[in-house]
């Protein structure tokens, strides 16, 4: 008898805890599903789209408490998504760092819309940045990016050194007779970064320049050569590097994937050869 209730306390507490395991797996198991990421991924659109409207006067007359109504849905929507995921995940929720901000900017949304927050409310539109996470090209092409930075930072510098020393250059020879563009070493950054950008940057700038001094073309045109056709190709080298290492590591994995499926498919045929073959054996026998 006390065996069998020990039995019965057991089976009573595990009865209450156990199914505690499959709900956790089911909830898993339905947030990495397809079906929800597509509807989450639709609901995102539609936030952004519903975001763009109440942007129009036309479309705030005509619809503007449902517009703000499906706005307060989809955000409820989005609040219970990442609850779930926090209940489900866990610890584990802060390790990507995608759903850290989906957290980011519904938190911003959430904040009251008084006059110093109503500005933050409009970053919620930055959740359609996460379309970028279901795109497998785009994912590539977001991780080439990242493995840019470091190089990128290096030209970077390189860069505003060499912006530096041409706008002290020009602010000495030209902020004289032209302080609009050249009177400080800002204001001399700001027009070579124009001139940079071959925005105006002859009639604009120089030929003006050059009316006062004829040899000012001498100082422009290795500026421009040594940054619009230097220095940001390099950024371009950098980039197309990175995204080239990117898609050769993604290939890899793919091909050392393909490789081990292949093994595990060959071991399984060698298993049934054998299995066979100890068949026939028996029935010789």
């Amino acid at each position: 008898m006390r065996l069998d209730a020990t039995r019965f306390t057991y089976h009573l507490f595990a009865g209450h805890q156990q199914p505690v395991v499959p709900i956790v797996q089911a909830l898993k198991q339905f947030l990495e599903s397809r079906r929800f990421e597509m509807t989450i991924t639709v609901l995102i659109v539609l936030n952004a789209i519903t975001l763009g409207l109440e942007t129009s006067e036309r479309a705030m007359a005509a619809a503007g408490p449902l517009l703000m109504a499906f706005d307060k849905l989809i955000l409820g929507v989005f609040v219970l998504e990442l609850g779930t995921k926090l209940a489900v995940y866990r610890g584990r929720f802060f390790r990507d760092p995608w759903r850290v901000f989906d957290l980011l900017v519904v938190g911003i949304a959430l904040a009251p819309a008084t006059a110093n927050f109503s500005v933050l409310r409009a970053l919620r539109i930055l959740r359609v940045l996460r379309l970028v996470s279901m795109v497998p090209s785009l994912k590539r092409v977001v991780g080439g990016l990242i493995a840019a930075l470091p190089g990128m930072g290096s030209i970077m510098l390189l860069l505003a050194l060499v912006f530096y020393v041409f706008s002290v250059m020009a602010t000495k020879l030209f902020g004289t007779d032209f302080p609009d563009w050249f009177g400080t070493i800002g204001r001399s950054a700001y027009s070579l970064f124009q001139i940079m950008t071959l925005e105006s940057w002859s009639m604009g700038i120089v030929r003006p320049v050059m009316e006062v001094f004829p040899w000012a073309w001498l100082f422009f045109i290795p500026f421009i050569v040594s940054t619009t056709f230097t220095v940001l190709n390099l950024f371009i080298g950098i980039i197309v590097s990175a995204m080239q290492a990117e898609h050769d590591a993604a290939a890899t994995a793919e091909r050392s994937a393909m490789q081990q499926e292949q093994e595990v498919i060959l071991v399984e045929i060698r298993a049934l050869r054998d299995e066979v073959r100890a068949l026939k054996r028996q029935n010789v026998e």
